[in-house]
């Protein structure tokens, strides 16, 4: 069956009385045991449940029932529903099963150690935790800090790697932009570059140096001109081409 039945013992108690379905039939659609339908025909089972026509809440057709009835072995099935009603979106922490509560600290340390951007808001949707708990696994605070071992909510059950990727990837969109380029790629002005190429050609080590025209290698603290650089390297072009 596509759909599940709603109140399916209810429905047979139904079937039971308003139809000449077999057991086998009643118990197929209903997901039922046959002596548990045929109990229901006894009156020793489901004798307080008032009967639920299938028919009228839209999950079976009369003319399934009427199939059904001429042909033993046909096997009804739920109809689809008319309406497709929006699932719920979940609200609150996720909820954790019991048996993986205790994992929670460790996955709580994961995602602190590798995913330092995300907030806890998101970590209390990913793993059903409290904000307390973020905030002592974080500082080493909680009670059995000394035996947490980081391991992945994904691995543990936790949540989907789906969900992990999503709360990831949001944390990324609201984290301000970093541009931190290395000094070997960052891109120098006009002035320090002019200052550099006339740096190299004084003597190392020389910061009062004066070239044969009596110019003296400016320091980092002077402000730079642009023609006199240029001139500058003129005069030291045409003294070296005298030479």
């Amino acid at each position: 069956m596509s759909q599940s039945l709603l109140m399916p013992k209810a429905t047979a108690v139904w079937l039971v009385d308003n139809t000449a379905l077999s057991f086998e039939q009643i118990a197929a659609f209903c997901t039922l045991h046959p002596l548990e339908v045929q109990g229901i025909a006894d009156g020793d089972v489901a004798s307080g449940i008032m009967g639920v026509n299938p028919v009228q809440n839209g999950q079976l057709t009369r003319e399934e029932i009427e199939k059904a009835e001429a042909d033993p072995n046909y096997r009804m099935k739920v109809s689809e529903p008319k309406v497709r009603v929006a699932a719920v979106k979940r609200k609150g922490p996720r909820y954790t099963p019991i048996s993986r509560r205790n994992e929670r600290p460790n996955a709580i340390k994961w995602l602190v150690r590798n995913h330092p951007e995300l907030k806890d808001a998101q970590i209390m949707r990913l793993v059903g935790t409290t904000k307390s708990t973020i905030e002592s696994v974080r500082e080493n605070t909680h009670w059995n800090s000394a035996n947490l071992t980081a391991m992945d909510p994904v691995t543990l059950g936790l949540c989907s790697q789906i969900d992990l990727d999503l709360e990831v990837k949001r944390a990324s969109k609201d984290a301000p932009a970093q541009h931190e380029l290395n000094e070997g790629t960052t891109l120098l002005t006009a002035e320090e570059a002019l200052a550099r190429a006339t740096a190299r050609l004084a003597p190392e080590g020389d910061a009062g140096y004066e070239g044969e025209g009596g110019h003296r290698a400016p320091s980092a603290d002077d402000e730079l001109d642009a023609d006199s650089v240029f001139a500058k390297l003129k005069s030291l072009k045409g003294n070296s081409e005298e030479k």
